[in-house]
């Protein structure tokens, strides 16, 4: 826990992370025109996700099927329910839809089927974007990154982030914020209730599977979630795992070519320094944006396995290189 201590002390003297001006990469008018918001993409996104995570779960759930469809489907439950992190990434920005009602509605519904409250998030994820991958600054690297195959490995499994949310979570119930800075004193009791409604809702579903005897949080959400999690990870380690600590969005930060339909479970997240440098551009818009300035990055690579082939060849790799 030592990054919260290194925040506390450099918040008051550390600039923001330099990012290179957009303007000076894409044409002010196709900036522009990236830039607009537009429902109609939103809701499609929005409708295949749930789509997925309601065919699959049907499908897993349903004991009359053969055993060969089941899994695949409780795979699929997983990854949807998993990736819903993406949903709440990208709608707490407010990019999704044009309506920032409608952006704060889907996003804490998305963190609610990930395990993660999106007000929160949205505090935090701000403060990592501020400054992206500074050590004592960025949230993301309160905990070390893994630097052998063992903690790689454990990373990958999952286990370190449900301990991680599972502590955070209760601290927010208590109304704990302590040794976080991005989350400012008049803001907690918001976000405190905020969390306590998130789990009035798995109560609730609790209580509501009772009577049935069907198990439904542990069978239809615990279990497919935590398949779905080293997946997620898998990803997300990619994004700036062995990248520049430097002040500059063009190398500390990744970007991933991978398969579309990957693309499309993470609402075009693998387009990770087009995000950081212009996080105004909706997750539709982040492929057009990439074909300005992929000459520009330094870390534009060819798939995941590439990148994980090289974590798990040298794992320090991972370790927080020198500016």
């Amino acid at each position: 826990m030592h990054g919260v201590a290194g925040i506390l002390r450099s918040v008051t003297t550390s600039q923001p992370a330099i990012k290179a001006a957009p303007a000076e990469l894409i044409p002010a008018e196709t900036l522009s025109e990236l830039n607009l918001r537009r429902d109609g993409a939103g809701w499609w996104q929005l409708a295949g996700h749930g789509g997925l995570i309601l065919v699959s779960g049907l499908i897993w759930g349903d004991a009359r099927l053969p055993w060969a469809l089941r899994l695949p489907a409780l795979l699929l439950l997983g990854w949807g329910l998993a990736f819903a992190f993406c949903a709440m990434h990208e709608c707490g920005h407010r990019t999704a839809f044009a309506s920032r009602r409608l952006n704060d509605a889907v996003a804490w519904w998305a963190g609610v089927l990930s395990f993660y409250n999106a007000d929160f998030y949205r505090r935090y994820h701000q403060w990592h974007h501020r400054h992206t991958h500074q050590p004592g600054l960025d949230p993301e690297l309160e905990d070390p990154p893994p630097t052998s195959r063992w903690a790689y490995l454990l990373e990958l499994s999952g286990l370190p982030w449900w301990i991680g949310k599972l502590r955070s979570h209760a601290a927010g119930l208590r109304g704990d914020f302590s040794g976080r800075p991005y989350i400012p004193a008049e803001a907690a009791p918001a976000l405190r209730r905020s969390i306590r409604l998130q789990f009035a809702v798995y109560g609730l579903v609790l209580l509501l599977s009772i009577p049935g005897g069907n198990g439904v949080l542990l069978w239809q959400w615990l279990l497919p979630l935590a398949l779905g999690q080293p997946l997620l990870r898998f990803v997300l380690l990619a994004e700036h795992g062995g990248c520049s600590t430097a002040a500059d969005v063009l190398r500390n930060t990744r970007t991933t070519r991978t398969l579309a339909p990957l693309r499309w479970l993470m609402w075009n997240m693998p387009f990770h320094v087009e995000h950081h440098l212009m996080a105004s551009i909706p997750f539709h818009a982040l492929p057009a944006a990439h074909g300005w300035i992929a000459g520009r990055l330094e870390h534009n690579d060819p798939g995941y396995l590439a990148v994980h082939r090289a974590f798990l060849a040298d794992p320090s790799r991972l370790a927080l290189p020198p500016a």
